[in-house]
């Protein structure tokens, strides 16, 4: 399997997304800005932030200065944000997205995402997503955290299909059936904890397997991750690991050794609230369930 950091999967609308990128969730815009600066300088061409996370202000700082810095122009990189949960809705997500790219400092984003599927919303969501599309604000468009249900909900009643389904995904959580459903619908899966919070680091398996690769933990889940055509988006504010993470093009895993990091799945997600509803809560998910309501 021939990779390489610039190596891009082709979404189903034709448009090239690179399979590495950065996450820069809990960081603040002075830590995102500099993250995404390392990022640039050491190859990787894809960035991903939300409105959520509270730093897209920094993510276009360091994204402008990266960018010159480099030598690069805007169309050398792909960037994605998502739409935030309290904005959920048709209007109220078009004019939340014009505010997005000013603090992006872009005219346009390379992928938009819906960020939850909030209930009884998600469909005028989509819409709006759809428009944002065709009046060229975005290249493309897709959703994160949507279950099967939701996705099979989406693709009846829009004109549009989602390229991608961000969703957590690791050795201890591969979401074998919403993978299996997205294949089947031409939808990558895009990866957010890709390292599973680092408790998959720590696994006596993956340990042994890191061991016998010269690679570390980290290297060897997110080759793993790259080998099954998953899109990854690890975060780290240390340049030594954002260089680290990018280092995985020179070994591959042999088919026993995918084979049994695949039968590591204990189908245990870190954060998955089942059928939620937005409460109003500006600060979006948050990091507790208390910020939804069942």
């Amino acid at each position: 399997m021939n990779l390489s950091l610039t190596s891009t999967v082709t979404l189903n609308n034709g448009v090239k997304m690179p399979q590495l990128g950065l996450g820069v969730w809990k960081s603040d815009n002075q830590t995102a800005s500099q993250s995404v600066q390392w990022a640039l300088k050491h190859g990787y061409r894809a960035i991903d932030t939300a409105k959520q996370y509270g730093n897209e202000a920094g993510v276009g700082t360091g994204l402008k200065q990266g960018l010159e810095a480099n030598q690069l122009q805007r169309s050398d990189v792909f960037l994605t944000t998502k739409i935030f949960n309290g904005d959920a809705g048709y209007q109220s997500t078009l004019d939340a997205f014009d505010d997005q790219l000013q603090r992006l400092q872009t005219d346009y984003v390379d992928l938009v995402i819906i960020h939850w599927p909030v209930t009884g919303k998600y469909l005028d969501t989509w819409r709006a997503l759809e428009q944002l599309y065709r009046d060229g604000k975005t290249r493309a468009i897709g959703v994160s955290n949507f279950d099967i249900e939701r996705l099979r909900d989406l693709l009846e009643h829009t004109s549009i299909k989602p390229v991608l389904n961000q969703m957590e995904f690791n050795p201890l959580e591969q979401e074998t059936d919403i993978k299996n459903y997205c294949d089947e619908n031409q939808i990558i899966l895009e990866a957010w904890s890709p390292l599973g919070h680092g408790e998959t680091l720590h696994n006596p398996q993956i340990k042994r397997l890191a061991t016998k690769y010269q690679k570390t933990p980290a290297q060897l889940i997110l080759r793993w991750e790259l080998q099954r055509g998953v899109i990854t988006i690890p975060k780290s504010t240390h340049e030594q690991y954002i260089q680290e993470n990018a280092d995985l093009y020179d070994f591959e895993i042999e088919a026993a050794d995918m084979r049994l990091i695949n039968s590591l799945d204990l189908d245990q997600r870190t954060i998955w609230y089942g059928n939620f509803q937005w409460n109003g809560n500006p600060d979006g998910f948050g990091d507790t369930i208390d910020q939804w309501k069942n």
